[in-house]
Protein backbone atom coordinates (compact mmCIF):
# COMPACT_ATOMS: atom_id res chain seq x y z
CA UNK A 1 0.00 0.00 0.00
CA UNK A 2 1.27 3.02 -1.04
CA UNK A 3 1.76 5.73 1.25
CA UNK A 4 -1.29 7.72 -0.17
CA UNK A 5 -3.50 4.69 0.36
CA UNK A 6 -1.90 4.22 3.74
CA UNK A 7 -2.94 7.74 5.13
CA UNK A 8 -6.91 7.41 3.38
CA UNK A 9 -7.21 4.35 5.18
CA UNK A 10 -6.55 5.82 8.70
CA UNK A 11 -10.29 7.43 8.04
CA UNK A 12 -12.66 5.16 8.54
CA UNK A 13 -16.02 6.51 6.87
CA UNK A 14 -18.79 5.16 4.24
CA UNK A 15 -18.34 8.56 2.11
CA UNK A 16 -15.17 8.06 1.12
CA UNK A 17 -13.76 6.30 -1.84
CA UNK A 18 -15.03 8.59 -4.73
CA UNK A 19 -14.28 11.36 -6.45
CA UNK A 20 -16.18 13.17 -4.19
CA UNK A 21 -18.56 12.76 -1.13
CA UNK A 22 -22.20 12.22 -1.32
CA UNK A 23 -23.40 14.04 1.73
CA UNK A 24 -27.30 14.69 1.90
CA UNK A 25 -28.05 14.95 -1.75
CA UNK A 26 -25.01 17.07 -2.28
CA UNK A 27 -21.45 16.28 -3.32
CA UNK A 28 -18.56 17.67 -2.31
CA UNK A 29 -15.07 17.13 -3.57
CA UNK A 30 -11.68 19.08 -3.32
CA UNK A 31 -8.03 19.55 -5.15
CA UNK A 32 -5.05 21.09 -4.12
CA UNK A 33 -3.15 22.79 -6.38
CA UNK A 34 0.43 24.23 -5.22
CA UNK A 35 3.06 25.67 -6.96
CA UNK A 36 6.38 23.58 -6.92
CA UNK A 37 4.16 20.02 -6.58
CA UNK A 38 1.72 20.67 -9.42
CA UNK A 39 3.12 23.68 -11.31
CA UNK A 40 5.70 26.22 -11.72
CA UNK A 41 4.65 29.97 -11.90
CA UNK A 42 7.48 30.01 -14.56
CA UNK A 43 5.37 27.76 -16.49
CA UNK A 44 2.11 29.89 -16.67
CA UNK A 45 0.22 33.09 -16.04
CA UNK A 46 -1.64 33.64 -13.29
CA UNK A 47 -4.73 33.51 -15.16
CA UNK A 48 -3.68 30.07 -16.35
CA UNK A 49 -2.79 28.61 -13.51
CA UNK A 50 -6.27 29.76 -11.37
CA UNK A 51 -8.28 28.36 -14.54
CA UNK A 52 -6.75 25.29 -14.49
CA UNK A 53 -7.14 24.90 -10.31
CA UNK A 54 -10.79 25.63 -11.46
CA UNK A 55 -11.07 22.87 -14.02
CA UNK A 56 -9.02 20.35 -11.62
CA UNK A 57 -11.83 20.48 -9.51
CA UNK A 58 -15.06 20.73 -11.25
CA UNK A 59 -13.43 17.51 -13.29
CA UNK A 60 -14.14 15.36 -9.85
CA UNK A 61 -17.64 16.71 -10.26
CA UNK A 62 -18.04 15.65 -14.03
CA UNK A 63 -16.89 12.41 -13.76
CA UNK A 64 -19.38 11.59 -11.25
CA UNK A 65 -22.37 13.10 -13.92
CA UNK A 66 -22.75 16.08 -11.36
CA UNK A 67 -23.46 19.36 -11.84
CA UNK A 68 -21.29 21.72 -9.96
CA UNK A 69 -23.20 24.17 -8.29
CA UNK A 70 -20.96 26.45 -5.45
CA UNK A 71 -16.98 27.05 -4.86
CA UNK A 72 -15.10 27.63 -1.58
CA UNK A 73 -11.79 28.89 -2.45
CA UNK A 74 -8.84 29.18 -0.42
CA UNK A 75 -5.93 30.91 -1.61
CA UNK A 76 -2.33 31.34 0.03
CA UNK A 77 -0.50 33.91 -2.08
CA UNK A 78 3.24 34.87 -1.98
CA UNK A 79 4.27 38.12 0.02
CA UNK A 80 5.84 39.53 -3.45
CA UNK A 81 2.30 39.34 -5.56
CA UNK A 82 1.10 42.24 -7.35
CA UNK A 83 -2.58 43.50 -7.41
CA UNK A 84 -2.25 43.12 -11.07
CA UNK A 85 -1.56 39.10 -10.65
CA UNK A 86 -4.44 39.25 -8.22
CA UNK A 87 -6.74 40.10 -10.73
CA UNK A 88 -5.33 37.75 -13.10
CA UNK A 89 -6.31 34.96 -9.98
CA UNK A 90 -9.60 36.30 -9.98
CA UNK A 91 -10.55 36.32 -13.35
CA UNK A 92 -9.23 33.32 -13.99
CA UNK A 93 -11.61 31.36 -11.24
CA UNK A 94 -14.37 33.57 -12.43
CA UNK A 95 -13.83 32.74 -15.95
CA UNK A 96 -14.25 29.19 -15.54
CA UNK A 97 -17.08 29.67 -12.70
CA UNK A 98 -19.24 31.42 -15.03
CA UNK A 99 -18.62 28.68 -17.78
CA UNK A 100 -19.93 25.96 -15.48
CA UNK A 101 -22.87 28.24 -13.41
CA UNK A 102 -21.02 27.66 -10.12
CA UNK A 103 -21.41 30.83 -7.77
CA UNK A 104 -18.17 31.32 -5.74
CA UNK A 105 -19.45 31.95 -2.47
CA UNK A 106 -16.23 32.48 -0.07
CA UNK A 107 -13.35 30.49 1.01
CA UNK A 108 -9.93 32.11 3.07
CA UNK A 109 -6.99 34.08 1.69
CA UNK A 110 -3.21 33.74 3.29
CA UNK A 111 -0.08 35.19 2.80
CA UNK A 112 2.59 32.18 1.82
CA UNK A 113 5.52 31.67 1.07
CA UNK A 114 4.50 30.35 -2.55
CA UNK A 115 1.15 30.41 -4.80
CA UNK A 116 -1.02 27.40 -3.14
CA UNK A 117 -4.65 26.69 -4.01
CA UNK A 118 -7.60 24.27 -2.85
CA UNK A 119 -11.00 24.87 -4.18
CA UNK A 120 -13.90 23.09 -2.86
CA UNK A 121 -16.96 22.20 -5.54
CA UNK A 122 -20.64 21.48 -4.19
CA UNK A 123 -22.12 19.79 -6.94
CA UNK A 124 -25.66 18.47 -7.32
CA UNK A 125 -26.99 15.31 -9.63
CA UNK A 126 -29.67 12.67 -10.04
CA UNK A 127 -27.84 10.08 -11.06
CA UNK A 128 -24.44 10.23 -9.31
CA UNK A 129 -21.59 7.81 -11.36
CA UNK A 130 -19.38 6.24 -8.78
CA UNK A 131 -16.58 3.77 -8.97
CA UNK A 132 -18.14 0.87 -7.33
CA UNK A 133 -20.58 -0.61 -9.64
CA UNK A 134 -18.89 -2.74 -12.54
CA UNK A 135 -19.30 -6.16 -12.84
CA UNK A 136 -16.87 -8.84 -13.67
CA UNK A 137 -17.06 -8.99 -17.87
CA UNK A 138 -17.78 -5.37 -18.22
CA UNK A 139 -16.03 -3.27 -20.84
CA UNK A 140 -13.50 -0.59 -19.74
CA UNK A 141 -12.88 2.49 -22.19
CA UNK A 142 -11.53 6.10 -21.55
CA UNK A 143 -12.35 9.26 -23.19
CA UNK A 144 -9.51 11.59 -25.80
CA UNK A 145 -5.81 10.94 -25.64
CA UNK A 146 -3.77 10.13 -23.12
CA UNK A 147 -0.04 10.59 -22.18
CA UNK A 148 0.46 14.30 -23.58
CA UNK A 149 0.31 15.59 -19.83
CA UNK A 150 3.37 13.72 -19.29
CA UNK A 151 5.15 14.52 -22.41
CA UNK A 152 4.76 18.07 -21.77
CA UNK A 153 5.70 18.06 -17.96
CA UNK A 154 8.56 16.36 -19.07
CA UNK A 155 9.41 19.28 -21.67
CA UNK A 156 8.88 22.03 -19.12
CA UNK A 157 10.72 20.27 -16.21
CA UNK A 158 14.17 20.24 -18.46
CA UNK A 159 13.26 23.96 -19.54
CA UNK A 160 11.02 23.46 -22.65
CA UNK A 161 8.26 25.03 -23.85
CA UNK A 162 5.06 23.81 -24.61
CA UNK A 163 2.51 25.15 -26.89
CA UNK A 164 -0.25 27.42 -25.36
CA UNK A 165 -3.09 24.74 -26.02
CA UNK A 166 -1.51 22.00 -24.48
CA UNK A 167 -3.84 19.89 -21.93
CA UNK A 168 -0.94 20.26 -19.24
CA UNK A 169 -2.35 23.86 -19.22
CA UNK A 170 -5.99 24.06 -20.88
CA UNK A 171 -7.72 21.15 -19.46
CA UNK A 172 -10.45 19.98 -21.81
CA UNK A 173 -13.90 18.02 -19.38
CA UNK A 174 -15.92 15.72 -20.81
CA UNK A 175 -18.86 17.08 -19.57
CA UNK A 176 -21.04 17.34 -22.03
CA UNK A 177 -20.17 13.39 -23.36
CA UNK A 178 -21.28 11.95 -19.63
CA UNK A 179 -24.43 12.74 -19.15
CA UNK A 180 -25.46 10.98 -22.41
CA UNK A 181 -24.63 7.59 -21.85
CA UNK A 182 -24.81 7.76 -17.94
CA UNK A 183 -27.39 5.51 -17.22
CA UNK A 184 -25.89 3.06 -19.62
CA UNK A 185 -22.41 3.02 -17.07
CA UNK A 186 -21.75 0.64 -14.42
CA UNK A 187 -18.80 2.77 -13.13
CA UNK A 188 -16.59 5.88 -13.76
CA UNK A 189 -13.78 8.48 -12.65
CA UNK A 190 -11.58 10.82 -14.33
CA UNK A 191 -8.25 10.02 -14.95
CA UNK A 192 -6.11 12.31 -12.44
CA UNK A 193 -3.30 9.61 -11.77
CA UNK A 194 -2.69 8.03 -14.73
CA UNK A 195 -5.03 4.83 -16.28
CA UNK A 196 -2.87 1.97 -14.86
CA UNK A 197 -3.23 3.83 -10.90
CA UNK A 198 -6.91 4.70 -11.06
CA UNK A 199 -7.63 1.39 -12.59
CA UNK A 200 -6.48 0.32 -9.51
CA UNK A 201 -8.73 1.97 -7.63
CA UNK A 202 -11.78 0.65 -9.36
CA UNK A 203 -9.90 -2.60 -8.86
CA UNK A 204 -10.39 -2.36 -5.38
CA UNK A 205 -13.55 -0.76 -5.25
CA UNK A 206 -15.23 -3.74 -7.34
CA UNK A 207 -12.83 -6.76 -6.31
CA UNK A 208 -11.00 -7.62 -10.18
CA UNK A 209 -8.83 -7.51 -12.46
CA UNK A 210 -8.76 -6.98 -16.15
CA UNK A 211 -7.53 -8.65 -19.13
CA UNK A 212 -6.10 -6.31 -21.86
CA UNK A 213 -6.81 -6.15 -25.33
CA UNK A 214 -3.74 -4.91 -26.54
CA UNK A 215 -0.73 -3.65 -24.53
CA UNK A 216 -0.59 -0.05 -23.73
CA UNK A 217 2.42 1.80 -22.96
CA UNK A 218 3.15 2.96 -19.85
CA UNK A 219 4.13 6.86 -21.09
CA UNK A 220 0.09 6.88 -21.85
CA UNK A 221 -0.91 4.90 -19.33
CA UNK A 222 1.05 6.40 -16.40
CA UNK A 223 0.68 9.66 -17.31
CA UNK A 224 -1.15 11.67 -14.89
CA UNK A 225 -3.43 14.90 -14.96
CA UNK A 226 -5.11 14.15 -17.81
CA UNK A 227 -8.22 14.22 -17.12
CA UNK A 228 -10.36 12.16 -19.33
CA UNK A 229 -13.09 9.59 -18.08
CA UNK A 230 -12.93 6.52 -17.21
CA UNK A 231 -15.86 4.32 -17.47
CA UNK A 232 -17.52 0.83 -18.02
CA UNK A 233 -20.40 -0.55 -19.13
CA UNK A 234 -22.01 -4.00 -19.69
CA UNK A 235 -21.07 -5.63 -23.02
CA UNK A 236 -25.16 -5.42 -24.37
CA UNK A 237 -24.51 -1.74 -23.99
CA UNK A 238 -21.48 -1.29 -26.05
CA UNK A 239 -22.85 -0.03 -29.79
CA UNK A 240 -25.15 2.68 -27.38
CA UNK A 241 -22.17 4.03 -25.54
CA UNK A 242 -20.40 4.23 -28.63
CA UNK A 243 -23.15 6.19 -30.44
CA UNK A 244 -23.52 8.14 -27.40
CA UNK A 245 -19.80 9.18 -27.50
CA UNK A 246 -20.28 9.79 -31.17
CA UNK A 247 -22.90 12.37 -30.33
CA UNK A 248 -21.25 14.29 -28.39
CA UNK A 249 -17.92 14.31 -30.50
CA UNK A 250 -16.32 12.51 -27.84
CA UNK A 251 -12.81 9.85 -28.86
CA UNK A 252 -13.94 6.87 -27.02
CA UNK A 253 -10.97 3.97 -26.23
CA UNK A 254 -12.04 0.53 -25.56
CA UNK A 255 -9.09 -1.17 -24.09
CA UNK A 256 -9.90 -4.20 -21.20
CA UNK A 257 -12.80 -5.84 -20.15
CA UNK A 258 -13.01 -6.96 -16.28
CA UNK A 259 -11.94 -11.01 -14.37
CA UNK A 260 -11.35 -12.42 -11.79
CA UNK A 261 -7.69 -11.83 -12.21
CA UNK A 262 -4.90 -10.33 -10.15
CA UNK A 263 -4.42 -6.45 -11.28
CA UNK A 264 -0.78 -5.08 -10.53
CA UNK A 265 -0.31 -1.13 -11.02
CA UNK A 266 2.95 -0.50 -12.85
CA UNK A 267 3.11 2.66 -12.42
CA UNK A 268 4.41 5.11 -9.45
CA UNK A 269 2.46 7.25 -7.05
CA UNK A 270 2.44 11.05 -7.84
CA UNK A 271 1.73 11.92 -4.44
CA UNK A 272 4.29 10.30 -2.76
CA UNK A 273 7.92 9.90 -4.13
CA UNK A 274 11.11 9.22 -2.31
Amino acid sequence: MNLENYFISLFKNKHIGDDGAIVGGYIYSKDAFFENVHFKSSWMSYYQIAKKAMFVNISDAVAMNAKPRYALLSVAMPNSITKSQMKELACGFSEVADKFGIEIIGGDTISNTKLDITITIVSTTNKPLLRKGARVGDIFAYTGKLGDSKKDLKKLLSGGKIHKNSKFVNIKLRDKFITNPVRFLSSGMDISDGLFSDLDKLSKSNNFGYKFFKTINKDIACSGEEYEILISFAKKDRKTVIRRAVQSRTPLNIFAVSSRVKYINRCKSHHFKR
